[in-house]
């Protein structure tokens, strides 16, 4: 009997460890989910991507009969959770909740990153919101062209926070000095939850904020709302001017919020993934919830994902080379 020669026989059997690989993913994906899932998010709790994890964590736990775990690592915009997801096997029991910085960002203000772009798969854009320009009630300025005569007869007298070195925060205030030819100085923190009580108390004059950071200290009078970034005003304060609208045609930045996972998981179960947070957030309630909050709520498929990040990314890249942003 003739013996196969032992390239075949490597060959043969490199085609069945491969066959029966696909075939445990695809079985693996027909029972997903059967332990909790961990989403990890790079950010501190109380801000906007914190507040539509928390919102859709719920459903989803409800939806998928598995418990939905928040795991919040804040700092660093957001690398820390990233690297832990990067990282994770592909197997659909951990994501990573982010706005656009994680991927759209970060690669072009850090020297060097513990992950890539190439190390995710997108599974859904959930939410979209503006953010807003806050500044501390004993700012002397009323309205936003008050605000900008300010820093220009002071320049860099007057700072702002952010959540972070190249954040979505911090590069909008970038793209409003870039704009108008202002100074003001920037002063990162870790999260929202340090930089927006760091405005209302008056160690830094701004911040670009999501609104539900930003309304109770607003109704109460410890700060002003003087613009916001995206394109249109939004419906939930009509009052407060966009900045396209005062002479910076395209000046739109609103945050987009969104899941991924580590590349490779298997198609089925982020096509699953993406389905259940699509209908979540079309929710009524989800819905009542997000406008309240001033979140638009989205729900995209794994493709319109990575085109909305691949223009996020090419928007922001320029702001960061016209800035010189560098993190560290």
């Amino acid at each position: 009997m003739p013996i196969a020669h032992p390239k075949v026989i490597t060959a043969a059997l490199a085609i069945a460890l491969s066959s029966a690989s696909v075939g445990a993913l695809a079985q693996a994906a027909k029972s997903w989910p059967e332990r909790p899932v961990h989403v990890y998010l790079g950010f501190a709790a109380g801000g906007l991507p914190d507040t539509v994890g928390r919102l859709v964590q719920q459903k989803l736990t409800e939806r998928w009969g598995v418990q939905v775990v928040m795991d919040n690592r804040p700092g660093s915009g957001g690398i820390t959770a990233a690297d832990i997801v990067s990282k994770a096997a592909p197997d659909g029991y951990s994501l990573q909740l982010s706005d656009c910085s994680v991927v759209a960002v970060n690669p072009y203000t850090y020297a060097t990153l513990p992950y890539q772009v190439r190390d995710f798969d997108m599974v859904s854009i959930v939410a979209l919101s503006p953010l807003f320009l806050a500044v501390n009630k004993d700012v002397p300025a009323t309205t936003f062209k008050e605000l900008v005569a300010l820093a220009r007869a002071k320049p860099g007298e007057l700072s702002y926070g952010s959540s972070g070195i190249g954040t979505v925060h911090h590069l909008s205030m970038e793209a409003l000095n870039t704009a108008f030819g202002l100074q003001i100085v920037h002063v990162p923190y870790k999260g929202t939850g340090q930089s927006v009580p760091a405005m209302v108390s008056g160690q830094v004059a701004m911040v670009f904020s999501a609104y539900p950071s930003l309304a109770s200290y607003a109704r109460d009078g410890r700060v002003r709302l003087l613009a916001e970034n995206q394109a249109r005003r939004s419906s939930l304060a009509p009052e407060v001017p966009s900045v396209a609208e005062m002479g910076v045609a395209g000046f739109d930045y609103a945050v987009t919020i969104g899941y991924t996972v580590p590349a490779g998981t298997p198609r089925d179960i982020v096509n699953k993934m993406s389905t259940s947070m699509a209908e979540v957030v079309k929710l009524p309630d989800i819905i009542e919830r997000f406008t309240s909050l001033g979140i638009e709520a989205v729900g995209s498929t794994p493709e319109a994902h990575a085109a909305a990040w691949q223009s996020d990314a090419e928007r922001y890249s320029k702001i960061v080379k016209i800035a010189k942003v560098r993190a560290e």
